[in-house]
């Protein structure tokens, strides 16, 4: 935890609860080993979303569907919401979710390589304002060159688990040799969104770290 526990138990006690039907997904998830967005995140996504009102929603990684079945919570029925998937296990899971709570008009999941989809997405023209990427995290700075093309003018990139439980402030060799190459990866993703001159971005200490990114306007 990079927050103190206590003080998220209490933070997360009196925030925005969610439906039963996500409360139902939640605990399956975890259940099953799952790695889903914690409430910390849950509610920094109901607020971002309440304030930008998106036209249209990308999510990079869906796991079993639950933070795109929670945005389709915080958003008019006719916000389209688009997710990527690879994991077979996880599109079955997100899919049987979908239908059984009625989400399958509502969500678009595009099974494969996020990596591939992102490429065709950016030849098809097309533009998201709100992306939420919660996937591969030594894929972020790979992903990030195609989530550039996507995101137009005040379009919004939020992004989960930056923080690494910590260790994104430890030295390279502080870090366990496997996690070496995800450390690096994450601190090159993370140096690129606050120094890119078009965009501005906050890092928060939230759940494993959150950070919020606006494209700003070109004068």
């Amino acid at each position: 935890m990079i927050v103190d526990e206590r003080l998220t138990t209490y933070i997360d006690s009196i925030a925005w609860q969610i439906p039963s039907y996500l409360q139902e997904t939640e605990r399956q998830a975890l259940a099953d080993g799952v790695p889903i967005i914690r409430r910390s995140m849950q509610s920094l996504l109901q607020f971002l979303l309440a304030v930008k009102k998106p036209a249209s929603i990308l999510e990079i990684g869906t796991a079993v569907g639950f933070s795109s079945m929670l945005m389709s919570e915080c958003v008019e029925d006719v916000v389209p919401i688009t997710t990527i998937e690879k994991v077979p296990a996880r599109i079955r899971a997100a899919r049987d979710n979908f239908k059984k709570y009625n989400k399958s008009d509502r969500i678009l999941l595009m099974e494969g390589d996020a990596g591939e989809i992102l490429q065709q997405l950016v030849l098809e023209g097309k533009q998201y304002d709100f992306i939420f990427m919660d996937a591969a995290k030594g894929q972020y700075p790979v992903f990030l060159r195609s989530i550039l093309k996507l995101l137009p003018e005040q379009g919004m990139l939020v992004t989960d688990n930056v923080l690494q439980d910590g260790d994104i402030i430890e030295s390279r060799y502080a870090v366990t040799r496997r996690d070496r190459t995800i450390h690096g990866r994450m601190r090159e993703f993370l140096y690129t969104l606050t120094h890119t001159e078009d965009l501005q971005t906050v890092v928060m200490p939230v759940g494993d770290g959150a950070s919020v990114t606006l494209r700003k306007e070109i004068c």
